[in-house]
C-alpha cells in the first residue's frame, strides 16, 4: 500500500507501532516519539519543524492577546474620550476571554489535528487585528463596540493551550520540558514585542502623529505568513487523543486547585501587570515618559513583559535544583516585598525607582511561573503513591490534564489584576489600595505553599516538592 492510498480523517490512517506513514493532509500515522529508532531517524527533525512553527503562531497569539494593553494609552491622543475605568475594561477583557477559551482549546488538537487547528487558530487572529484597526480609526466608535472587539483578542490567549497540547504529542518525555519551555517562552515574548513595536509604528511611521489603525494592520501580513507556514510545514498526528477522563480525574484532585491558586499568583501577576504596565506608567508619570526614538516615544513598558518572559525558564531550572515549592515561596516573598516597597516609594515620584522595582516584580513573577509549573507533574506523581482517588487514571494522565487546566485558571489573573487596580483608582483616586491588596495575596499564597508542601508536620507525602 502506498502512502497515497491511505485515507486521512474521517478515517484516519493507522499503522503498526513505530512504522511512520503519511496520509493526505499531512497526517502522520504510527508516530511514537518514545521509540528511539524512529526519533533519532526522521522523528526529531519533524518534531523540531513543528515546534518552530508552533512558536511562531503562539507568539502572534500573545501579540494579539496583549495588543490592547498598549493601544489604550494612545486612545486619548487619537480622539477617544473614555474614562479610566473604561480603559481598564478594554485592557482586562482579552484576558478574561482568553483564559476561558484555554479550556476548550485544549481539546481542539485531538478533534481537528494539531496542524489543522494551528492554521484555524492563527487565522482567527485576523478578526481582532482587523477589528481593532477599523474601530480605532473612528473616534465615534462606541465603547460597547470597542469592548466587543477587545474581547475578540482573547482568541490569542486561547492559542497557548492548544499549542502546548499539540507540542506535547511530538516530543519524548525526556525532551518535553525543553520543548514546552521554548514554546511557552516564545509565546510570552509576544507581549513584549507588541508593546515595543506598536509605539514605534503608530507614531514613528506617522512622523509624530498617531496612526492608531496601524496597530492592527501591521500584524495581518505576519498572521497570513504564519498560517501559510503552518499549512506547508506542520503535521497532524493520528494518535493525538483528548483525555476527558484524565481532565475529570484531575479536577477531583484537591492539589489541582491549590496549584491553580499559586499559578494565579505567579502567571496571573505576569500577564496582569504586563497588560496594565503601559497605563500605569502613563497615569503615574505622564504620556511622554520614556525616550525618543525618531518620531516615536518608547515608554519602556515592554521591558516588564520581556524580563518576565526571560525569567520563566530560570525559575524552572532553580526548581529542578532546589525544589519547586522552595523557589515558589521565595518568589512570593520577593513579590510581596517589592510591591510593598513600590507603594511606599510612590510619593517620591521617581521613574527609575518605579521602573526598577517593577522589573524585579516581573522577574519574580516570571521565575514563579516556571517553578510553579514545574511543581505540577511532581505533585501528581507523588500523590499517585499515596492517594489515587479511586479514579483508575494514571498520574501521568492526570498531570498532563492538570497542566492545561491550571494554565487556564491562572490566566484569569490577567483579568483580576487590572480590575483590582481599576477598583482602587475608582474608589480612592490612586493605586495604593490595590498594591496593599496584592501584598496580602502574595503573603497568603506564600503561606499556602509552605503549608501544603514544605511544613515538617505535613503528612501528605509532598513535603519538599
Amino acid at each position: 500500500m502506498t502512502n497515497d492510498s491511505i485515507q486521512a480523517p474521517a478515517g484516519r490512517a493507522t499503522a503498526p507501532a513505530s512504522v511512520l506513514t503519511r496520509a493526505p493532509g499531512r497526517w502522520l500515522a504510527g508516530w511514537d516519539a518514545e521509540n528511539t529508532t524512529q526519533w533519532e531517524g526522521e522523528g526529531r527533525p519533524i518534531a523540531r519543524r513543528n515546534l518552530a512553527w508552533s512558536i511562531a503562531c503562539e507568539f502572534l497569539g500573545f501579540v494579539i492577546w496583549q495588543l490592547w494593553s498598549v493601544v489604550v494609552v494612545f486612545l486619548p491622543a487619537a480622539g477617544f474620550h473614555y474614562s479610566s475605568s473604561e480603559l481598564f475594561w478594554l485592557i482586562s477583557m482579552p484576558s478574561l476571554v482568553g483564559a476561558t477559551l484555554r479550556i476548550p482549546y485544549t481539546f481542539m488538537v485531538a478533534k481537528f489535528g494539531g496542524r489543522n487547528w494551528t492554521i484555524i487558530s492563527v487565522l482567527l487572529l485576523l478578526l481582532p487585528a482587523t477589528g481593532l484597526a477599523l474601530c480605532v480609526g473612528n473616534p465615534q466608535t462606541s465603547f460597547g463596540t470597542m469592548l466587543a472587539v477587545a474581547a475578540l483578542a482573547g482568541v490569542g490567549g486561547g492559542n497557548f493551550a492548544s499549542s502546548m497540547a499539540n507540542i506535547t504529542f511530538f516530543f519524548p518525555a525526556r525532551e518535553k520540558g525543553w520543548a514546552l519551555g521554548l514554546n511557552a517562552a516564545g509565546g510570552n515574548l509576544g507581549a513584549a514585542v507588541a508593546q515595543l513595536a506598536v509605539p514605534l509604528v503608530v507614531t514613528g511611521l506617522a512622523a509624530g502623529a498617531v496612526n492608531l489603525p496601524l496597530a492592527g494592520w501591521m500584524w495581518v501580513p505576519l498572521i497570513l505568513l504564519a498560517a501559510v507556514g503552518a499549512w506547508k510545514f506542520m503535521d497532524n498526528i493520528t494518535a493525538a487523543k483528548s483525555d476527558v477522563a484524565g481532565s475529570l480525574a484531575a479536577l477531583r484532585e484537591p492539589h489541582l486547585w491549590i496549584l491553580a491558586l499559586l499559578y494565579i499568583g505567579t502567571f496571573g501577576s505576569f500577564i496582569g501587570f504586563s497588560s496594565v504596565f503601559p497605563k500605569l506608567l502613563v497615569d503615574t508619570f505622564g504620556a511622554g515618559t520614556g525616550f525618543k526614538l525618531g518620531y516615536a516615544t518608547l515608554s519602556l513598558a515592554f521591558l516588564g513583559a520581556l524580563v518576565g518572559s526571560l525569567a520563566r525558564p530560570y525559575g524552572g531550572r532553580l526548581a529542578d535544583r532546589w525544589g519547586g515549592a522552595r523557589v515558589t515561596v521565595a518568589c512570593f516573598a520577593l513579590l510581596a516585598l517589592v510591591t510593598l516597597v513600590q507603594v511606599w516609594t510612590l510619593p517620591l515620584h521617581s521613574f527609575p525607582l518605579f521602573l526598577g522595582l517593577f522589573l524585579v516584580l516581573f522577574a519574580a513573577a516570571g521565575a514563579g511561573n516556571g517553578s510553579t509549573y514545574r511543581m505540577i507533574p511532581v505533585v501528581f506523581a507523588l500523590r499517585s503513591g499515596t492517594h489515587d482517588g479511586g479514579s483508575g487514571v494514571s498520574a501521568g494522565r492526570k498531570s498532563a490534564a492538570a497542566l492545561g487546566l491550571i494554565s487556564a485558571i491562572g490566566a484569569y489573573g490577567g483579568f483580576l489584576v487590572p480590575q483590582l487596580l481599576n477598583a482602587s483608582k475608582t474608589s480612592t483616586g490612586g493605586y495604593a489600595g490595590a498594591f496593599y491588596g496584592f501584598v496580602a495575596c502574595y503573603l497568603l499564597l506564600m503561606g499556602l505553599t509552605w503549608f501544603a508542601y514544605l511544613r515538617r508536620s505535613s503528612n501528605t507525602g509532598l513535603r519538599g516538592v
